[in-house]
């Protein structure tokens, strides 16, 4: 299949590392017109740099600011007024038992994780409808669905954005903009890394850090390790083509089978 994005532009939110930066590099293969997002210039800087390792005639830009606000956000909206593909990948996670999760915490995460993605599609949507061609993806988690006792937090702003990429795919009814959710599960990346404590035992690596992860948290895992940020992203840039035209208000999962129903 030949994915070929070529003329259009993608929005990828908190992409300087993991999964948003595998997802910028995939979009950028597969032609598109690429801006990261980041709360440095000196993380933009990088992956700027790590994307053009990938596609060196590709257009890739970048915005250092932080999307947990409406400033933020409206920054962004002014500096890129357009965009044909906007992923919503900007989160910020960790355990914390429900009964020491203060309500700052829980403002924080529902700032950054939910009302971001709310914003920017409210800001680019309408751009998208009248040009009839459109993708937004919401950056989700099996958290949404199998909700873990030690980041209920999270799980709820997880559970929030399926409801808003649902409502919004019915919003587009009958136009060609899509919008759907991806579910990654635990993923090899520099912030599950960071989480599990890499670092600290120096002959363990951070693939043996996370299957012991999943082997322990997530018992119900079909493919009994974690999944890699290219695989997550893989199914992003796919839900984006031109050849997932009919794929909206989906759910999409790469969890490696963690979510125990059909």
């Amino acid at each position: 299949m030949n994915i070929d994005l070529s003329g259009k532009t993608a929005v990828i939110t908190g992409s300087t590392a993991g999964i948003g930066l595998a997802i910028a590099k995939g979009l950028s293969a597969s032609g598109a017109n690429v801006v990261v997002n980041g709360r440095s210039q000196q993380a933009i800087d990088r992956a700027v740099t790590a994307i053009g390792d990938v596609q060196p005639s590709g257009f890739v830009a970048g915005f250092a600011g932080d999307l947990g606000s409406a400033e933020g956000c409206a920054a962004l909206v002014s500096a890129y007024p357009a965009c044909d593909i906007l992923i919503n990948n900007v989160g910020i996670y960790g355990p914390q038992d429900f009964f020491e999760a203060s309500d700052a915490l829980w403002e924080r995460l529902f700032e950054v994780n939910v009302l971001s993605g709310v914003r920017l599609s409210r800001a680019y949507l309408p751009g998208m409808q009248k040009k009839d061609w459109g993708r937004v993806i919401f950056i989700s988690s099996e958290s949404a669905l199998n909700v873990p006792a030690d980041s209920i937090h999270y799980a709820f702003t997880k559970t929030g954005i399926l409801s808003v990429a649902r409502g919004l795919a019915k919003r587009m009814a009958g136009t060609g903009v899509t919008v759907n959710s991806v579910l990654p599960g635990p993923t090899v990346s520099e912030g599950v890394a960071a989480m599990l404590g890499a670092g600290e035992n120096p002959e363990t690596s951070v693939e043996a850090l996370t299957t012991e992860f999943v082997l322990k948290s997530r018992p119900s895992s079909i493919i009994r390790r974690a999944a890699t940020v290219e695989e997550v992203a893989n199914m992003v840039v796919y839900a984006c083509s031109m050849q997932a035209s009919a794929t909206t208000g989906a759910s999409l999962r790469v969890e490696g089978g963690i979510v125990d129903y059909l």
